[in-house]
């Protein structure tokens, strides 16, 4: 499959049918720990105007996604390879829900889904986790609402203080979950 690149995080299948191979998984995978923010993504729709979006998304570990909100919109994604948590988030930053996800043969939940704007964020507990991610289009950046308690990426000193505030954020399943 012919991949159109778009940046050194996204990826775009420009054919009417789509497929993805365990090679395809493992470039990835080498490609996310490259770049700085250690992701990347294979989109399966063609463009930012599609009605439905579905995504491959492949993170490793140390990857920080800002807790965010979607507005007006759904998201779901179910894991493909790897063990992740989502965390949902108050209003104020608070932790409300830590929710382990792994793929299908973990014994965790796999597949998640909220269609209410609710702050969160996905920690990697796995070396690299993939998800397939789907969310209504098209796709407008004002729909994507940071958290204005969550610090911004570039600043690791912010982040990383952060991430150690959230003590259910471990590499380590804790036992209360």
């Amino acid at each position: 499959m012919t991949l159109r690149e778009i940046s050194e995080e996204v990826l775009v299948a420009d054919a009417p049918i789509v497929t993805l191979t365990r090679d395809d998984v493992a470039e990835l995978k080498a490609r996310a720990s490259r770049n700085a923010r250690r992701r990347i993504r294979v989109c399966a729709h063609r463009s930012v105007d599609d009605a439905v979006h579905e995504m491959l998304i492949v993170m490793v570990r140390g990857c920080y996604i800002r807790p965010h909100k979607h507005v007006g919109k759904s998201e779901s994604f179910h894991v493909v390879e790897g063990s992740v948590d989502v965390v949902v988030f108050d209003e104020e930053g608070r932790v409300t829900k830590v929710l382990p996800l792994g793929d299908y043969a973990s014994g965790d939940g796999f597949y998640y889904r909220s269609d209410v704007a609710l702050y969160h964020t996905v920690f990697i507990r796995s070396a690299a986790a993939v998800l397939h991610e789907t969310t209504r289009g098209p796709f407008r950046p004002s729909d994507n609402v940071v958290a204005p308690w969550s610090p911004d990426e570039t600043d690791t000193a912010a982040v990383e203080e952060f991430v150690a505030k959230l003590g259910c954020w471990s590499t380590e399943r804790t036992a209360d979950r």
